[in-house]
């Protein structure tokens, strides 16, 4: 195996770590302080629940409706209102108001002024009954279907413009979407890792596929790792993606310009731990060649790959789910999501939206699997043997994302990518189940929108 730690090199990876361990210290500390999705998802299916209510046949709205408009005030009143976004601190006012409880809280701090001026309008007619209020100011939320609804209830206004049946049959098929989607793939899933718990106790060995790990060593990987992917390339290179975005969007909205920070961020941010390998692959092999496979990307057959990723992906759904799910039980303030799921939640953008989409779904999952899966799992594989290595791969995997609450389902994500990478043998198998995962988050994400 190759060896070069020469004092340099030594010296380069004992900064990177100490580097490393304040800024993911100090990532993790911040994601406690970062609100969780999770709210802004369950007020979405509320929403989503009331819109879908006259598409419902009358015999199962107990089945499909589970929510209410009680609901959506008991979530908001238990957040306080100065650290409610503009629009849930509008649905907030409206529905006290709708129970005659409006009063001094109309005078909340809004970001923007147009909020300010419809809870203006809404003391108005709590005070005065035969007030109107000017139609366009309720029309710039017209695209808002659910506080566009509010709003026209609220002033008597007639409600059969706004849900009407295309609207409320689009928002129930949504709604059992989002429900069936889960259901049915963690049945599959559990079907799957069944049937292979028992042909693998029947077998009595697990049929590991061929690896090849780079001629690197464990000290190469903190260069990689601590050296390119944290100080250069989520410290140093998002101050260069940032100015030169903030140089060119003076003109442009604010959704685009934050979805532009994201997807040219995410790029820069790929380019230190790559030309690393670039440049350790040249040292030891003295050469790279371009169409050389040095990952093990193995993507022929093409169809073998897809489905491998597929099953793997559906195999891990289930554990993914159940440790969400015991964190939600064990930690009581959900915090720490990551903040691109809020953004992709609540963007209006459809070119934000695609930016977004190309980011999560082929860029992230690539550059990841490439660094995790086809660098630092075979050299650890190799080192210290394959359960290891996927541990430790997994480990570091879910603590990049710097998220505290979703640490264990990413830790637990990255077994089952690093099972998939070395069951297969290929690293395009892993990438194929990268990105379902994250489509499948951002098809969630997308459905929730009202």
């Amino acid at each position: 195996m190759y060896k070069n730690n020469s004092p340099t090199k030594i010296l380069l990876a004992v900064v990177s770590l100490i580097i490393t361990f304040f800024v993911w210290q100090q990532g993790l500390k911040d994601s406690l302080n970062r609100p969780s999705v999770s709210f802004d998802i369950s007020q979405k299916e509320i929403e989503i629940s009331e819109l879908a209510i006259p598409a419902v046949p009358k015999d199962l709205k107990h089945f499909i409706i589970n929510s209410s408009r009680d609901d959506m005030k008991n979530t908001l009143s238990k957040v306080p209102i100065d650290q409610l976004t503009d629009r849930s601190k509008l649905i907030r006012i409206i529905l006290q108001n709708q129970d005659s409880k409006l009063n001094s809280s109309y005078k909340v701090e809004f970001n923007e002024k147009f909020y300010e001026d419809i809870t203006e309008s809404l003391y108005k007619s709590n005070s005065d009954k035969s007030y109107n209020p000017p139609i366009e100011l309720i029309n710039q939320l017209k695209n808002d279907k659910y506080i566009f609804n509010l709003l026209y209830e609220n002033f008597n206004l007639n409600k059969e413009e706004i849900i009407t049946p295309k609207l409320a049959k689009l928002m129930l098929l949504k709604l059992i979407i989002l429900r069936t989607i889960p259901l049915i793939s963690i049945l599959l899933g559990s079907i799957l890792v069944i049937k292979a718990i028992w042909v693998t106790f029947n077998s009595k060995f697990i049929n590991w596929a061929e690896y090849k790990p780079l001629n690197l060593n464990l000290l190469d990987m903190v260069l990689l790792i601590s050296g390119g992917f944290v100080v250069l390339g989520e410290v140093f290179t998002p101050l260069i993606s940032i100015t030169l975005i903030n140089l060119f969007s003076e003109n442009i909205p604010d959704e685009v310009t934050q979805s532009l920070k994201i997807f040219f961020g995410y790029f820069f941010m790929a380019i230190p731990p790559l030309f690393i390998i670039y440049r350790q692959i040249k040292f030891t092999d003295k050469e790279f060649i371009l169409n050389k496979d040095y990952f093990q990307f193995n993507y022929k057959p093409l169809k073998k790959s897809i489905i491998q990723g597929l099953r793997g992906w559906i195999m891990i759904i289930p554990f993914v789910l159940l440790t969400s799910l015991i964190m939600n039980l064990l930690v009581e303030n959900d915090v720490g999501s990551n903040p691109l799921l809020e953004i992709v939640l609540n963007n209006n953008n459809y070119f934000a939206f695609i930016l977004l989409f190309i980011t999560t779904t082929f860029a992230a999952p690539l550059f990841e699997e490439i660094i995790f899966r086809g660098v630092l799992l075979p050299i650890m594989s190799r080192d210290f043997g394959r359960i290891i290595g996927i541990i430790a791969s997994s480990f570091i995997f879910a603590l990049a994302h710097l998220s505290f609450n979703e640490f264990p389902p990413l830790f637990v994500l990255g077994i089952g990518l690093g099972t998939t990478r070395l069951i297969s043998g290929r690293l395009f198998s892993s990438i194929i189940m990268h990105s379902l995962w994250n489509g499948l988050t951002f098809l969630n994400l997308f459905l929730l929108r009202t």
